[in-house]
C-alpha cells in the first residue's frame, strides 16, 4: 500500500515555500537546526544560520534564502515573513561497502533527507 503524503501547508497566499530534496544530510542532524529557527522571524533566522557551527546550518540557510525568494515573487512582504514550519524527512539511504581488515566488509549507509521550509506573513496585531 502506497504512502499518502502528508498536508504540511505553504500553498496559501501568505505563505511561501521551498523544499530540498535528496540534501546529503541524516535527517536527525538536520531537525536538530531546524528546531532552532522554527518561528523566528526570516532576518533572525538567517543571523542564527549564519553562526551555527553545524552543516545542516549551511544547507539550511540556503535554502530558507530560496523560501524568501519565493515570498518575494508571490509579492509578500519579507519584512513580516517568520518560519512557519521547518521539517526534515527521511530521504532514501545509500549503501555501499568499506573494507576491512582480513577481507571482511562493513557496510557504509549514507542517509539522505528531503527539507522542506514554510515561511507566512504575519499580520500586525
Amino acid at each position: 500500500m502506497a504512502r499518502r503524503p502528508r498536508n504540511i501547508g505553504g500553498t496559501g497566499e501568505k505563505e511561501a515555500r521551498a523544499i530540498l530534496r535528496y540534501a546529503h544530510i541524516s535527517d536527525t542532524k538536520a531537525r536538530q537546526v531546524l528546531r532552532m529557527i522554527k518561528g523566528m522571524p526570516v532576518a533572525e533566522a538567517l543571523y542564527q544560520l549564519k553562526f551555527t557551527n553545524k552543516r545542516a546550518a549551511r544547507i539550511v540557510e540556503k535554502l530558507l534564502k530560496s523560501a524568501i525568494s519565493n515570498a518575494e515573487q508571490k509579492g509578500l512582504d519579507v519584512e513580516k515573513l517568520y518560519v512557519k514550519n521547518a521539517l526534515a524527512d527521511r530521504g532514501p539511504i545509500l549503501k555501499k561497502w568499506m573494507p576491512r581488515a582480513y577481507g571482511r566488509a562493513t557496510p557504509l549507509r549514507k542517509r539522505l533527507s528531503h527539507i522542506t521550509i514554510i515561511l507566512e506573513q504575519r499580520e500586525e496585531a
